[in-house]
């Protein structure tokens, strides 16, 4: 129980944030404030001048690649190193927590911030989500797991009601949670803005007590995302410790109602203080000492594993290029580097490194631009291109997406890069033969074009020093190693989601179940363009001689041989996928579990093991809430990527016998595309919810849905995008990547968290106008705005 000295008044006033950024102090006793910043790929210290979408100005600090770059490595040692050095600079900057890593899977590749997940795969993402935040607190640093659960989407996000199957929920959606709560620890985890079954993260039970809690035991606080908290009595009950940011006691009050009125314990508000002032207490008063050069050394870093991260998708052995000499280098990314995703993530850096500074280093470069970061072709910027490549031996494009393709606050419109780059690359065609692509982007990309190069590097989002890196893989001083950890599609229609995702955001059933990603490509047998677990390097690899041996009844050790059998020392990313061979309930035709990197040297074999436990073998069972086998033969698999498997063995295990559940045809078949009615047959029934219209507008309504209600919503929207633009110092342009995340940021607010946000702006009286005239009541509204109370 909290120290008795604390008034009720004290207790509650915890519960919330002093600030944006920081919790409150009890000078009574002896608890400081502590602050949080945002930092999944390096720190955004703000001190108070806080802001959640990366507009503000902040410290320097050392920008890593970000999370879908970094799983590439598939490098957990690399990613405690990162959280290690991300954990000093907080030290450094007296940050006590850093809101990172995000484990969301990649449901769909239109979400606008897959760049701040690690994969399509929980598995990959929960190990590599663990070692960073084992690495980050070692430093006594506190990290925030996020967010929790099923923020898998940008559109309406503060609002959107997911619905998902038990399976897909537990074998899908939440193993990387599990995965890094139980092995590393998190001094908190943030629940997410998004309703799951109808009942907000923040006020979910089920979610932060009965799974997070008492399944896997987290014993840390629970943080709601920054305007997350819907209604602060129901998430004390559901197990939320920390409303943020701080609202001026706005919420006090609601918990002191709900107290008198004895729809709140005071119990249950002590456990929460409790949790929070353990937090306080783990994350500050350390003595870790930061080196006086900790920024250089954090560079290179930052440098190694962006070489580490990039991924060879082809190559027809043009790389690595010759030292010295000179190279033509073309793209308008290649001088304007791209190396990280905009919004809460974004990092002001220490430096930065372009392509074509990195390619400085091992040869002159003659540049031309090619194409603008933003309008169409220019045919003039083309031709110049053209003249440069044609009497070019060697040449290197670059080309990806650019900042308003992809972002916090929105989801992408689609998979292409920029049509000025498309007519670029059409024109380079003629000297395919010479051409090495090296394409940034955070996230999966529609590449026709691959076909027509000689090589192509994806450096993904690779931070500050991703030039360098770059360069240092195109010119062989490293070897790439980096793999695939989200499945690259053909074309975006062949996504199985992608013909009702976004289509009705207020409620986003999760037809496919756990069919995401390479779980559905290789289960349907569809083509695509690069498979998850794809890349190749400067030497080749074989394997050889699998083994299996049972060490009890509940582990399986896998044993194979591993030949560097090139000319060049490499790494390979050796991965373990099991298939069930069962025929019982419907699954993936295979699934990640293990995977390890090998150094080898030019010539050099190596025996490698790989252990799984009986979870690996197993599903959730929605009826009895548990991990059951099934009985009969499992194939273990072992390759370079989900499609390239070089070694396979079966393994018969005990367990529950096996039988086809009642789940319709297309969950074990995967012909077509699947319905409302089909996922009938793995969920329950639920309510359908649209879109509200004039009438049905509450208080869980945003402005983004009130505005064509009539002249006076309007009005009043006309005028909030121009006072947001007037406060990020830009003017309403929705092709300005910070006007438009702040603003559909700020639109997609449901009202009552528009109040807590707005720092006064917008009071619960002015709310209520908004509603009240939306539901076409403005008179009503009005009245209710001048009168004294609400």
């Amino acid at each position: 129980m909290p120290d008795s000295s604390l008034s009720i008044a004290d207790r509650v006033a915890l519960g919330s944030g002093a600030s944006f950024w920081t919790t409150r102090a009890v000078p009574a006793i002896g608890l400081p404030s502590i602050l949080m910043t945002d930092g999944p790929h390096g720190l955004r210290g703000q001190g108070e001048g806080g802001d959640h979408l990366g507009l503000n100005a902040s410290s320097t600090a050392t920008c890593f690649p970000t999370a879908s770059a970094l799983a590439c490595s598939w490098d957990v040692d690399l990613a405690a190193e990162v959280g290690t050095a991300i954990g000093l600079e907080a030290v450094d900057q007296g940050v006590n927590v850093v809101l990172g890593p995000g484990v969301n899977m990649k449901r769909n590749p239109l979400c606008g911030r897959n760049f701040e997940y690690f994969s399509e795969d929980p598995y990959l993402a929960g190990k590599l989500a663990a070692a960073w935040i084992r690495g980050l607190q070692a430093t006594g640093t506190g990290a925030s797991l996020k967010h929790f659960a099923l923020n898998n989407q940008e559109l309406k996000r503060m609002t959107t009601d997911v619905r998902v199957d038990e399976r897909a929920l537990h074998e899908y959606y939440l193993p990387a949670f599990e995965i890094a709560v139980r092995e590393s620890d998190p001094a908190t985890v943030m629940c997410a803005y998004n309703r799951v079954e109808g009942v907000y993260c923040s006020d979910n039970h089920r979610l932060l007590t009965g799974i997070l809690r008492e399944r896997w035991g987290f014993s840390g606080a629970v943080i709601t995302d920054w305007g997350a908290m819907n209604d602060r009595a129901a998430a004390y009950r559901a197990g939320t410790d920390l409303e943020m940011p701080g609202n001026g006691g706005l919420s006090d009050a609601e918990v002191h109602a709900a107290l008198r009125a004895g729809r709140l314990d005071e119990k249950t508000v002590d456990e929460s203080v409790d949790r929070v002032i353990a937090l306080v207490r783990r994350t500050t008063g350390g003595d870790t000492e930061v080196p006086a050069d900790v920024y250089e050394r954090h560079h290179e870093l930052a440098r190694r594993a962006a070489v580490a991260s990039a991924v060879l998708l082809g190559n027809d052995g043009v790389l690595p290029l010759e030292r010295g000499g000179r190279v033509a280098l073309v793209g308008a990314l290649a001088g304007n580097a791209r190396y990280q995703g905009s919004g809460s993530s974004r990092v002001n850096p220490t430096r930065v490194v372009s392509l074509r500074d990195g390619v400085r280093e091992y040869a002159e470069a003659d540049y031309a631009p090619g194409y603008r970061l933003t309008g169409e072709p220019d045919r003039a910027l083309i031709d110049e291109a053209v003249a440069l490549v044609r009497t070019a031996g060697r040449v290197v494009v670059c080309v990806g997406l650019t900042e308003i393709a992809e972002s916090e606050g929105f989801d992408r419109e689609h998979l292409r890069i920029p049509v000025n780059q498309i007519a670029l690359l059409e024109a380079l065609a003629p000297w395919s033969d010479r051409l090495v692509l090296v394409v940034v982007g955070g996230s999966a990309i529609e590449m026709p074009w691959a076909e027509h190069a000689a090589a192509v590097l994806h450096l993904h989002l690779a931070g500050q020093a991703g030039g360098a890196a770059a360069a240092d893989l195109l010119f062989g001083a490293a070897n790439p190693s980096g793999k695939l950890a989200e499945t690259c599609p053909i074309s975006y229609d062949d996504v199985v989601s992608s013909g009702y995702y976004g289509v009705h955001p207020e409620q986003t059933p999760y037809l496919e179940s756990m069919y995401c990603g390479y779980r559905y490509f290789d289960s349907a047998d569809r083509p695509v363009r690069y498979p998850f677990g794809h890349g190749l390097s400067y030497t080749t690899f074989t394997y050889s001689g699998l083994r299996l041996s049972r060490n009890g009844p509940d582990r399986v050790e896998v044993t194979f041989t591993l030949l560097n059998t090139g000319d060049r020392d490499g790494t390979e990313i050796a991965q373990l996928y099991v298939a069930a061979r069962t025929d019982g309930v419907y699954r993936p035709a295979q699934e990640l579990r293990s995977f390890t990197r090998v150094a080898l040297a030019a010539g050099e074999s190596r025996d490698v093991t790989m252990s799984l436990d009986r979870r690996a073998f197993a599903v959730y069972d929605p009826g009895s809430a548990e991990w059951v086998v099934e009985e009969g033969d499992h194939e273990i698999r072992v390759g370079a990527s989900s499609r390239d498997i070089r070694l396979r063995k079966t393994v018969a295990l005990d367990g529950v016998p096996a039988r086809r559940d009642a789940a319709a045809d297309w969950y074990h078949t995967l012909d077509g595309r699947p319905s409302p009615d089909g996922f009938g047959t793995i969920h329950e029934p639920f309510p359908l919810v649209r879109a509200p219209g004039r009438g049905g507008f509450d208080e869980y309504s945003s402005l983004h849905d009130m505005r064509d209600s009539g002249l006076v919503m309007r009005i009043v929207y006309f005028f909030v995008e121009r006072a947001v633009a007037k406060r990020a110092g830009r003017r309403v342009d929705y092709g300005d990547v910070a006007f438009k995340m702040m603003m559909l940021g700020a639109a997609g607010l449901p009202m009552r968290a528009m109040v807590r946000m707005s720092e006064g702006a917008i009071s619960p009286r002015l709310a209520r106008f908004f509603v009240d005239s939306a539901n076409g009541h403005p008179l009503r509204g009005l009245g209710r705005l001048l009168r004294k109370r609400v």
